[in-house]
């Protein structure tokens, strides 16, 4: 199963969000954020994702380690640092100026503004063994400095990314809510829109015009609303979190209908990690069929991420990357999005979780 997914590592930046006030925010030691991502990477495996392409703050170290065994994990496409103007939707610096965000060497810095500063970005970006750039197109639901609808960089400086990108065979990626800021990315030749919560008539032509991806994320909205619901999400971010959740569905469903190719991703770090197949019951809430679903998470994903001829379908000459389920998904989809229901995984033949040893040694 391959998951589009968010912050393996967890940041400083994302306990202030929690907390609702920078003044609140515990400052862990930097080491701490790594061995959480150890065991954010083990239960994204045992939820049943063996493939995720991770939307920021993992590094290049997270995905030495997964790759040489030292921890167990999904293979990944890193995309290292999402790019962000200044008072964007990755600018972590408040109001009050006070700034709550991790650093340290092989980490560049989010925030790039105009042309010749964004292409040395997306550069540093590269360096630091980026497989894919990210970049905020729109604000964010939790943040403090701006609004999901709000566009950010311009048409001139998504071009820059692209070409940039492109020089090495690799995508754009971008984190779009608002509707301008879909029909920015799409016109500078980005081909993957995370969210896409408020689209339009021409949002969705411009989807299908240019062969482009969207990526659902429905968890991250239902997982917001469930936080809400206790108490527990920011004060400022209370009425974004409500829009964008009705909007979402609304979108998505008008998406599929008119033929936008779809894949299941999660933001996962954003919403908790080791749920992620959840989204596949959201994607038949919006009209899927089990299986196609289910493709959407595995097949049209592994073609998203530019890995078919490696993963995604079971075929010979493909890694041995296979999910078993103690439920039929094509009778209750929504049963995968319990852990306990995925009783074996392996990756590229290793198995990684296996709860019923006994049947199968």
């Amino acid at each position: 199963m391959v998951d589009s997914y968010s912050l393996v590592l967890l940041t400083a930046m994302c306990t202030s969000c929690s907390q609702g006030s920078a003044s609140k925010t515990p400052i862990h030691p930097l080491s701490l954020y790594f061995y959480q991502a150890v065991e954010n990477l083990k239960k994204t495996v045992d939820a049943g994702v063996t493939t995720v392409r991770d939307a920021g703050m993992a590094d290049y170290g997270v995905k030495m380690a997964v790759e040489e065994g030292l921890i167990s994990g999904p293979r990944l496409q890193i995309s290292v640092m999402p790019l962000s103007i200044t008072g964007g939707h990755f600018d972590t610096r408040l109001k009050s100026g006070h700034e709550v965000k991790t650093t340290y060497p092989g980490l560049p810095n989010s925030v790039c503004d105009g042309a010749d500063e964004v292409r040395k970005r997306v550069r540093e970006v590269l360096r630091a063994g980026a497989d894919v750039v990210k970049v905020m197109v729109t604000g964010g639901v939790i943040s403090a400095n701006d609004s999901p609808d709000f566009p950010q960089f311009t048409r001139e400086e998504l071009q820059v990314m692209v070409e940039e990108a492109s020089f090495r065979n690799l995508q754009v990626m971008a984190h779009a809510h608002g509707s301008k800021g879909v029909k920015n990315a799409l016109n500078a030749g980005i081909k993957s829109i995370e969210h896409g919560t408020y689209l339009d008539d021409e949002c969705i032509d411009l989807l299908l015009e240019n062969d482009a991806w969207l990526i659902t994320t429905q968890l991250v909205n239902v997982s917001n609303m469930e936080l809400l619901e206790k108490g527990e999400f920011p004060y400022f971010s209370q009425e974004d979190a409500k829009n964008v959740w009705i909007n979402s569905r609304e979108s998505m469903k008008k998406a599929y209908q008119a033929g936008v190719k779809l894949v299941m991703g999660t933001d996962s770090g954003i919403a908790p990690h080791g749920q992620n197949l959840r989204e596949l019951g959201f994607l038949c809430d919006i009209g899927m069929e089990p299986m196609e679903a289910i493709q959407a998470g595995t097949k049209k994903a592994s073609q998203l991420l530019g890995m078919e001829d490696k993963i995604g379908t079971i075929e010979e000459g493909k890694l041995a990357d296979v999910v078993i389920s103690k439920t039929n998904p094509l009778n209750d989809i929504k049963s995968l999005g319990n852990p306990e229901n995925i009783i074996l995984v392996m990756k590229e033949g290793n198995i990684l979780k296996n709860i019923r040893k006994s049947s199968f040694t």
